[in-house]
């Protein structure tokens, strides 16, 4: 897996790769401490992981993003910062980061951080291969390419509740391929004739969908805790679990209650796709 590195402060360039060189399957294969340089080195070379810091001379994190994107849409982003306002964050979630480094550096958070991202890049794979169960050439599906806005508002919006890496994640993008390219509900979609697997594996897709959406669920809880006005999480609250469970679960965290919020597929997934459709 190959790295490149983006930082003004030469020393953060230093620690973080000492820390990524430690697994001998990483590489860092370039660093920059401003973003011209950074521009030009990424676009010339085979990178697939960049760590870049959210100020930079010249340049913002954000924008040095959108910019390499245009010609390298594949490319996975860590942001390092102090960030703790939420629409800045939600910018760069928007933009593509995937996971933020908080300042001051700390090893076992990279690390962290690095294999959740790593595991990202797996999954992208996974997906890929699982998408020709759902026939990727018929005229009627698509492929989940990253340029769709539709398709990136699915993954920026999986950032923000945290699930991104989940295990089920892979599972709610290829139903969400389903439900968008044939335009129907959840509940109108045979699950078992769509992906040739029977009611056992079926199974063992909800449950890990349900176990992801969950742990959505308590994070979203947990960021309207920190800022109940924030507009945004005010309507992911709403279009995919409805306010009430996300005010039990809150419940639930400040010890109020003795059950958090229930979660539904079928709410959570259709309420994804008019999330998509309505931006």
């Amino acid at each position: 897996m190959n790295f490149y590195i983006i930082d003004d402060d030469i020393s953060i360039l230093v620690m973080l790769q000492k820390i990524l060189e430690k697994n001998t399957d990483y590489y860092v294969i370039g660093k920059a401490t401003e973003a011209e340089k950074a521009l030009t080195d990424i676009l010339l070379l085979d990178v697939d992981v960049v760590l870049i810091d959210l100020l930079i001379p010249n340049m913002s994190g954000i924008e040095l993003m959108n910019r390499l994107k245009i010609s390298k849409n594949y490319l996975h982003f860590i942001m390092i910062s102090q960030v703790t306002d939420n629409s800045l964050k939600q910018e760069a979630y928007e933009a593509g980061v995937e996971f933020f480094i908080n300042k001051p550096i700390n090893v076992i958070e990279v690390q962290t951080v690095v294999e959740k991202i790593v595991q990202n890049i797996d999954l992208s794979q996974k997906l890929i291969n699982i998408q020709s169960l759902i026939g990727e050439n018929s005229e009627n599906s698509s492929s989940f390419n990253t340029n769709d806005s539709r398709k990136q508002k699915v993954l920026s919006i999986l950032r923000l509740l945290g699930i991104n890496s989940d295990a089920g994640t892979t599972d709610i993008l290829v139903i969400y391929e389903i439900i968008s390219s044939k335009n129907l509900y959840f509940n109108q979609i045979d699950i078992c004739e769509q992906l040739n697997i029977d009611a056992r594996e079926k199974k063992i897709i909800f449950q890990r969908i349900r176990r992801a959406i969950k742990h959505g669920l308590t994070n979203l809880a947990n960021l309207y805790l920190d800022d109940a006005q924030d507009e945004i999480i005010t309507e992911y609250a709403n279009s995919l679990y409805g306010y009430k469970n996300i005010r039990n679960e809150m419940q639930f965290i400040n010890g109020y209650r003795d059950a958090g919020g229930r979660v539904s597929l079928r709410h959570f997934l259709d309420g994804l796709v008019q999330e998509t459709d309505n931006n």
